[in-house]
């Protein structure tokens, strides 16, 4: 018989490192949040468009795109550790660029300005692809049969950093720390509202970047055999195989579907219930802690008696719903309810919160999940290669999709980009009754004994 203290050993070891890479998750994260509150008004006060921010949106997924792929088959072959520190020493000087458009803008004029801001953002964008490396370093180090729940915590400490960060991003924009910065900087480093929040993102990318030097271990692992790294073959190799084919379809289809929420949630709740900025974040902030809820907690519970195929297709199927009723929830709960109130709260407001927890209870369960499949799909010396393709197809999808689902809001109406998403996503149900991998849950990691 095994000395349990030789498990609880075991058990520990796997922790430590899982509970780092959470953290540094969460802090590099965090520091990309900390710029979403200013990037419109940043493009603006430089002299550029609402074009030009939308442009600059969509460089960053496009460099995620390209670069996710090649930073997890490189953390295959050279490990995930040094990839993890280039990453975020690398996010340390493109925030860093990213805060001196104003000074740029200043001696060069508007053209340099903006490009400086194209220029970080896509640097930022093609490190930001390091998530996939730290999927693959929570493959390494967890138990294939609590797998699921790893994965579901770094999806947590990604919801967390996206709450979290905004928050912090707009108190260094404020008034009275502007002020304090410029009291306290010398002359040479600006203190703006567009300054301050680069910055402060460019010191987390720096503490992460501490953290995973000096807390962080390789994990035990085998290496791939060195070789060229190849973006478009990769995703061809990825495509034709017949279990991770479709799963890479399904991260693309899921990302572009989705992408309706992202980019006309707040039109909608503006035009439809009349909210402005603040009451459009409270609902933001209400989906990114639901967001850590499930990722955290409930994926977890779930995984350890659910296999994660039949979890992805019960999260597609929620989400089916959830995107399909979210447009019409005034009328749905006007339908519903009549005119009641429950704690204050009328029959739209409910049906609209209803629908929101629908949407992130069924993206968690099938982001997740698919992760998941990925990882038990692919063999241990290429997780870093698999997650970084799948990684790559959310990223387009994050980049086509947007423009599109946009372009229907305003031409089309209202509804239309939700219900293309319930439809792309009703084909993902479809998908994912076809893939075959050994998925159940098994023993728990204290039961294990070799």
């Amino acid at each position: 018989m095994q000395d349990p203290r030789a498990v609880g050993s075991s058990v520990a070891g796997r922790r430590r490192p899982l509970l780092a890479i959470l953290a540094i998750v969460f802090v590099d994260l965090m520091g990309f949040g900390i710029v979403i509150p200013i990037l419109p008004f940043y493009v603006r006060d430089l002299g550029g468009t609402d074009v030009v921010y939308g442009l600059l949106a969509a460089s960053y997924s496009l460099m995620q795109f390209v670069f996710a792929p090649l930073l997890g088959q490189l953390s295959d072959v050279r490990g995930r550790r040094p990839v993890l520190m280039l990453s975020l020493a690398a996010n340390t000087v493109a925030w860093t660029v990213f805060g001196l458009g104003g000074e740029v803008l200043a001696v060069a004029g508007t053209t340099a300005a903006l490009a400086t801001l194209f220029l970080a953002r896509m640097l930022a964008g093609a490190m930001g692809g390091n998530i996939a490396t730290a999927q693959a370093y929570i493959a390494d180090v967890t138990p294939a049969d609590r797998r699921a729940g790893a994965l579901g915590l770094v999806g947590a400490a990604f919801g967390l950093g996206f709450v979290f960060g905004p928050a912090l991003g707009s108190v260094l924009a404020s008034d009275g720390v502007v002020a304090a910065g410029s009291a306290v900087f010398p002359d040479f480093v600006p203190a703006t509202r567009f300054s301050l929040p680069s910055f402060g993102a460019a010191v987390l990318s720096f503490v992460a970047f501490l953290g995973t030097w000096a807390g962080l271990p390789e994990p035990q692992r085998h290496a791939t055999a060195g070789g060229r790294p190849r973006i478009v073959g990769q995703f061809v190799d990825a495509v034709r195989d017949a279990t991770l084919g479709p799963l890479v379809g399904a991260f693309l289809v899921a990302s572009v579907a989705f992408s309706g929420i992202q980019v006309a949630f707040i039109p909608f709740v503006a035009d439809v219930y009349g909210y402005d900025a603040s009451q459009a974040g409270l609902l933001l902030t209400y989906v990114g802690a639901l967001a850590v809820v499930n990722q955290g907690v409930v994926v977890g519970r779930l995984s350890r008696i659910v296999p994660a195929r039949r979890l992805a297709v019960a999260g597609a199927a929620l989400l089916v719903v959830a995107l399909a009723a979210f447009p019409f929830s005034p009328e749905i709960g006007r339908a519903l309810l009549g005119e009641r109130a429950i704690f204050g709260f009328g029959p739209r407001v409910l049906a609209l919160l209803a629908a929101l927890t629908l949407l992130s209870l069924g993206n968690s369960l099938l982001n997740v999940s698919l992760t998941t499949l990925v990882s038990l799909a692919t063999s241990a010396d290429r997780q870093g290669g698999a997650f970084g393709v799948t990684q790559g197809a959310g990223s387009l999808g994050r980049t086509v999709g947007p423009p599109v689902m946009t372009a229907l809001y305003a031409v089309v109406v209202y509804w239309s980009p939700f219900v293309l998403g319930a439809v792309l996503t009703l084909g993902i149900v479809a998908v994912l009754t076809t893939v075959r991998v050994a998925d159940g849950p098994t023993e728990t990691p204290l039961e294990r004994t070799d």
